[in-house]
């Protein structure tokens, strides 16, 4: 593991000093805006950050352990195929009901279309892609490599929970984010860890965070993590106490949304009811 991180350092590290020299030849910044997200901006930082090193590192690391890169949780053989589809579908519907479930307490509602004529259509495109990068950079991070090498050593859940407080953590530097708000991330993490202990592989959890986030994002035209929408498909407004539709961090931190989560786990167990996951059996 320490390999892998020291390998998926050194790449961000060289990485950041391409992108610094570009910015210095350019007179730019390599600095992320956050009030000012565009799908090209995310998707840049999400293949930088998360993506590109992890991928790497791992790519080495299954060459040192004679193993396959997608047994660390993203075979080729399953990419894009029923269960990321059927995990986008279920993401989206989710941010759904968390947002009807506000506006039953009339904490939410829709003011109106935000984009128009070929606009939409691009939007939906860009934002779409962007959050399959995002989807597809942050499971690999947080429960491809690590979450396996850990699994091995200290068994499924405790590493879980581990990667699930890293995830956290690392969303604790999003502005406006609150401490409710964490928790939910924490649990959107323990979630992805269930779907990946039931299904074998990463795909699902990648589909649901795809279509969570672009839901509330584009479609919805919400806060996430504090983080304001950009180029969104309806322009929405939000009224009531922080608990219900979760102040300026946006509906992940209302009290609906744990309760989405936790309603999806239970429907999803009755459909995927076998552990697939077995790093111990893996190909070598």
């Amino acid at each position: 593991m320490l390999i892998f991180l020291a390998i998926a350092g050194g790449v961000l590290g060289v990485v950041y000093l391409a992108l610094a020299l570009a910015a210095r030849l350019l007179r730019g910044s390599v600095g992320f805006n956050p009030s000012a997200v565009t799908p090209l901006g995310l998707s840049i930082l999400e293949i930088t950050l998360f993506l590109l090193p992890t991928t790497i590192a791992a790519v080495i690391m299954a060459r040192i352990e004679h193993r396959q890169p997608g047994d660390y949780g993203l075979p080729a053989k399953f990419a894009f195929r029923k269960d990321f589809w059927i995990g986008t579908l279920v993401g989206f519907l989710a941010i759904s009901v968390s947002l009807v479930a506000i506006f039953a307490l009339h904490g939410f509602r829709l003011t109106g279309l935000a984009a128009h004529g070929g606009a939409i259509l691009a939007h939906t495109a860009a934002w779409g892609v962007t959050f399959v990068i995002v989807g597809l950079a942050e499971e690999f991070a947080f429960r491809g490599y690590l979450q396996f090498t850990l699994t091995t050593g200290m068994a499924y859940w405790p590493s879980a929970v581990l990667m699930s407080l890293l995830f956290g953590y690392v969303h604790s530097g999003n502005p406006g984010e609150s401490t409710f708000g964490l928790l939910s991330v924490v649990l959107f993490g323990m979630l992805f860890c269930f779907f990946l202990r039931r299904t074998g592989n990463l795909w699902w959890a990648v589909g649901f965070h795809a279509g969570w986030d672009w839901g509330q994002t584009f479609v919805y035209g919400v806060a996430d993590s504090g983080i304001p929408p950009y180029h969104n498909l309806f322009n929405s407004s939000f009224s009531g106490p922080r608990w219900l539709t979760g102040g300026s961090v946006g509906p992940e931190a209302s009290i609906f949304t744990p309760l989405t989560l936790l309603l999806v786990a239970i429907i999803f167990s009755r459909f995927y009811r076998e552990n697939r996951y077995n790093p111990i059996g893996a190909h070598s």
